[in-house]
């Protein structure tokens, strides 16, 4: 159930119209890293876990309220900006001049041209906020990434935090307006805070690489192949032990002749790990098991009735 309240998380507030800006903040009202994307990722991503997980599935219901919460900031952010437009657009009866708002920043020549690479947010709008990103492409479902397991989905989640927050970033540098900046430093904290949250549910979760169930081939999954000549460099990504899977990193110099040599990676051994196809299968085995057990425990109807 929700419950909307008619106040604003924060209180956002805007000093003067800028179309120019409120054109540029709809990448994160409408756009492909906004808060309409990411609220609807968390959504649909806890249904997956609401009984074989409860309390993750509180987090991921938690913060996809709230990003629907930041998704009224931006938009409230967006019409303040736009002050002025939707009347001017009201204003049938007359011709309107576009030409004196915003102090006579922009000409009528400039809003004629951002119509054409934009015709809704001027044309069709009348002058409030488009679920489109800030060119005008319409916001689509095919943004959310979910992959129905904790594991992975909450390292998306983390990826999506990581682009928000750089979109922020980034939108603070078009605006002079000290009181849409400080909204804007708002939203981009929230991303950080919720990127943390996500990487703290990972962490609790045990095993938690490689996402999923099954193990990687322990032929393959500490070699580096050095897929490019020049000059070269060494690393904690190349030299040493892996980080998660704790393999020694065994570097390829020449991909070319090791493939030949091994018969295109048919005949590869093995190398620097001391997991083995057997203990990979018995890990397969016992971990299915064990996620298999949890989900249909958690799941199972009581006395032929399923409730949620």
């Amino acid at each position: 159930m929700f419950h909307h309240v008619k106040e604003l998380q924060f209180n956002a507030r805007v000093s003067k119209p800028d179309v120019h800006f409120a054109k540029l903040l709809l990448e994160q009202f409408g756009g492909p890293n906004g808060e309409l994307k990411a609220a609807m990722q968390y959504f649909v991503q806890a249904f997956g876990c609401r009984k074989a997980a409860p309390d993750k599935y509180d987090m991921l219901m938690d913060i996809a309220t709230e990003e629907f919460s930041h998704l009224e900031i931006v938009g409230a952010t967006i019409q303040m900006l736009l002050t002025g437009v939707n009347g001017e657009l009201k204003n049938a009866a007359d011709e309107s001049d576009l030409t004196k708002m915003l102090d006579g920043k922009a000409t009528k020549e400039n809003y004629i041209h951002e119509a054409m690479i934009n015709p809704q947010f001027f044309i069709v709008s009348g002058g409030t906020p488009t679920l489109t990103d800030s060119v005008g492409n319409p916001w689509s479902a095919t943004y959310i990434m979910g992959m129905g397991d904790l594991t992975a989905d909450l390292r998306l989640n983390i990826g999506a935090e990581t682009s928000a927050k750089m979109v922020y970033e980034n939108l603070m540098k078009f605006t002079d307006d000290i009181y849409v900046k400080e909204s804007l430093r708002y939203l981009m904290t929230r991303e950080v805070a919720h990127l943390q949250m996500f990487q703290s549910a990972l962490d609790s979760i045990k095993p938690n690489f490689p996402p999923g169930i099954l193990q990687s081939d322990p032929k393959f999954s500490n070699k580096y192949f050095n897929m490019s000549k020049g000059e070269d460099f060494k690393g904690a990504w190349n030299e040493g032990k892996s980080p998660l899977l704790g393999e020694e990193w065994k570097f390829i110099d020449d991909p070319l002749q090791h493939i030949q040599d091994t018969n295109g990676l048919l005949d590869e051994k093995a190398e620097g790990t001391n997991r083995t196809e057997k203990s990979v299968q018995a890990a397969n085995q016992k971990l299915s098991a064990k996620r298999k057990s949890q989900i249909d425990e958690a799941n199972a109807a009581s006395e032929g009735i399923m409730s949620w």
